[in-house]
């Protein structure tokens, strides 16, 4: 079995299972396990760095089919303490994997095509996965406040996460974002602030917020717990691995807004390799985006190394990050993979959330529209291949962009009666 082994340097105080030290990802210095999140000798990013050197595949396996339908059965494999399930928390995954094939005769694709949906989750979408875990380092470091900087969904999971918890909570979004975004983010009794200017605005503002005093005990689930809140979107790849029988997909489609998410389900794929939990063999990775916010996309089809950052005008404002922070590291994967990252328009956006939900009876948010028309644009171009095994991503609930879909309503109007209802056509 090949196994990824680094070296243990955390605080020995701190527990968080297998999690061993923070590192840089770009020039490999560690550092003791904390709430950090850039690297003090480069500045690059920091991630979690495992000990997975004890673990033997078979027993693993079992263990993981025995735990809990939720992310906690892959407690062996994040930064948590091994008594997680038992703690408060919204315990988000073990969603459906949806074979696809109604949405697959439509795209043309023969291999298996399945739908990821991660609308299921507690507040209905994957950011209840990314919470979770920053929730468990904010325990761990001893904060009483969680917040973050937010497109809409992350602040309704961090809301409903606190209150589970019994933390307080205070987040922040774009003043202008979609109205039922507020609505699930302020129900949850926390304080909700919004702020004017776009998502990168509100980012920079948290950024500043934990460098002030105002900010102490303050946990940003994005910002200084980012380590540990991106590892949740590594159980995205393991349980669609798990749920395809323990093996890779060919091929997998993932919308992208800092694009943390790919890089994750990335690092989650390797390490079910690494660890002999699926066959090692190829597979690519293809990102999403909406072309009115599509600065990797731009990116990648002028073979830039480096994303420019755009202003965002797109429906898809939970993807409405313009200056990403993981772009470059998309811009790897897919090109390490053999992937690509496209982006469709807000009509193609629209027509994909429809024709999901005319075809498998899921109704995608507009991030889901992103993934969906993606695919279908990918397959016509001839850069996926029909023939092999593809899973697209959901990540989040239609009901929370109604505004995307406003146009859609009652087919005819009629009297209760027989006569009216053949004069309508409806026979």
């Amino acid at each position: 079995m090949a196994v990824q082994t680094v070296a243990t340097t955390s605080d020995s105080t701190v527990d968080l299972g297998p999690a061993a030290a923070l590192s840089c990802r770009e020039c490999g210095h560690r550092v003791p396990l904390g709430p950090l999140f850039a690297c003090a000798e480069c500045f690059g990013p920091l991630e979690i760095a495992y000990d997975f050197s004890g673990y033997d595949t078979e027993e693993l396996r079992r263990r993981i089919e025995a735990g809990p339908a939720n992310i906690w059965r892959y407690a062996p494999l994040l930064p948590v303490p091994a008594d997680v399930a038992g703690k408060p928390n919204l315990n988000p995954g073990w969603t459906p994997l949806v074979k696809a094939d109604n949405l697959a005769r439509e795209l043309g694709v023969t291999g298996g095509l399945y739908v990821k949906d991660d609308s299921g989750n507690p507040t209905h979408s994957f950011k209840d996965r990314v919470v979770a875990q920053a929730l468990e380092a904010a325990r761990a470091f001893g904060f009483t406040t969680l917040s973050c900087s937010s497109t809409g969904n992350l602040a309704g999971a961090v809301g409903a996460a606190a209150a589970r918890a019994g933390f307080r909570s205070c987040v922040f979004i774009p003043h202008d974002l979609e109205q039922g975004k507020v609505v699930m983010a302020a129900v949850y009794g926390g304080e909700l602030v919004g702020i004017e200017g776009n998502y990168d605005d509100v980012n920079r503002f948290c950024s500043e917020l934990i460098g002030d005093p105002a900010g102490e005990g303050w946990g940003f689930v994005n910002v200084n717990l980012r380590p540990y809140y991106a590892e949740g979107s590594k159980t995205l790849a393991y349980e669609i691995c798990e749920q395809l029988g323990w093996r890779l997909p060919d091929q997998i489609v993932v919308p992208i807004a800092s694009g943390s998410q790919l890089t994750k389900i990335d690092k989650g794929l390797k390490e079910l390799i690494e660890l002999g939990l699926v066959e090692d063999r190829p597979y690519k990775v293809f990102g999403a985006q909406a072309e009115g916010c599509s600065p990797v996309s731009t990116a990648f089809k002028a073979g830039h190394d480096v994303v420019r950052p755009q202003k965002p005008n797109t429906i898809a404002k939970s993807l409405a990050i313009g200056n990403p922070a993981d772009g470059p590291y998309v811009l790897d994967i897919a090109r390490r993979t053999g992937g690509a990252v496209e982006d469709v328009t807000d009509a193609e956006v629209v027509d994909a959330i429809r024709l999901l939900a005319r075809t498998e009876g899921i109704f995608a948010e507009t991030a889901g529209g992103v993934t969906v028309g993606v695919t279908r644009k990918l397959v016509k171009d001839g850069v996926l291949d029909p023939t092999k095994t593809t899973v697209v991503l959901n990540t989040g609930d239609g009901l929370k962009t109604l505004d995307a879909v406003a146009g859609t309503g009652l087919t005819a109007t009629i009297r209760p009666s027989l006569e009216s209802f053949r004069e309508a056509g409806l026979v």
